[in-house]
């Protein structure tokens, strides 16, 4: 077998590798996503919420339920998540200018999502039964798999500074949704956006601070692609 031979043999069991990775990622992002969504729309457990100005107050109808699970970034996150990677399993070759940006998004999104509920809302959070399980799923095991998903399958090379600027795009009109029915209804999805109880600069300052860590995370992500794609050429060129 010659060298060029091989090398398209191994380059083709990479790209199956990653497409059963890409498929695994799906599936457990839909999982979480569609498991939480059924416990709401079912109302297994009764809110515990105790804040009025805090989604979820008790005696909510369906509609309520339905839309406060659509409100939260969480979700978002992981929707997105499930989407976009099994786009990818369905045509790991798909590439275009928008589709590269929610490649980033799933990504950028749902490691905030972890980091953001791991590190400032876990130690309020009131999960009991079956929701303990799908709070693991949406905020522990889903942006973990992920970010590894990602680090080891690519796709590789579509970070730039024109996809880190429209990747923001989408943050952007899930945090104008969140605050316009927060203003109407007087609740919000998170206590960093809860302008009834902080105002508006006090969340204002919050949200700046939450695009700048998230600017500063797509850089990350970016020089770790760098230095896996140039790790890689080395490797080929030996």
């Amino acid at each position: 077998m010659t060298q060029e031979t091989t090398t398209q043999a191994d380059t083709r069991s990479s790209r199956r590798g990653a497409r059963i990775l890409f498929g695994i990622n799906g599936i457990i992002a839909a999982f979480g996503a569609l498991f939480s969504f059924t416990l709401t729309v079912l109302g297994t457990y009764p809110s515990q919420n105790t804040n009025p100005t805090a989604l979820g107050f008790a005696g909510q109808g369906l509609l309520g339920r339905v839309f406060d699970y659509f409100t939260y970034f969480t979700l978002w996150s992981n929707i997105l998540v499930a989407i976009v990677m099994l786009m990818l399993w369905a045509r790991p070759d798909r590439d275009s200018f928008w589709f590269r940006v929610f490649r980033l998004d799933s990504v950028l999104m749902i490691v905030v999502t972890g980091i953001i509920y791991n590190v400032v809302l876990a130690s309020t959070a009131k999960n009991q039964g079956l929701e303990v399980w799908t709070n693991f799923f949406l905020h522990v095991l889903t942006p973990l798999v992920t970010f590894l998903v990602w680090l080891f399958a690519g796709p590789r090379g579509w970070i730039s500074w024109r996809i880190i600027g429209a990747s923001l795009i989408l943050p952007i009109i899930w945090l104008v949704f969140a605050l316009i029915r927060g203003a109407f209804i007087g609740a919000y999805p998170y206590g960093f956006l809860d302008v009834a109880t902080y105002g508006y600069g006090a969340v204002a300052t919050n949200v700046l601070g939450i695009i700048a860590f998230a600017i500063v995370l797509c850089l990350v992500l970016w020089g770790i692609d760098w230095v896996i794609r140039r790790v890689g050429r080395g490797t080929s060129a030996a």
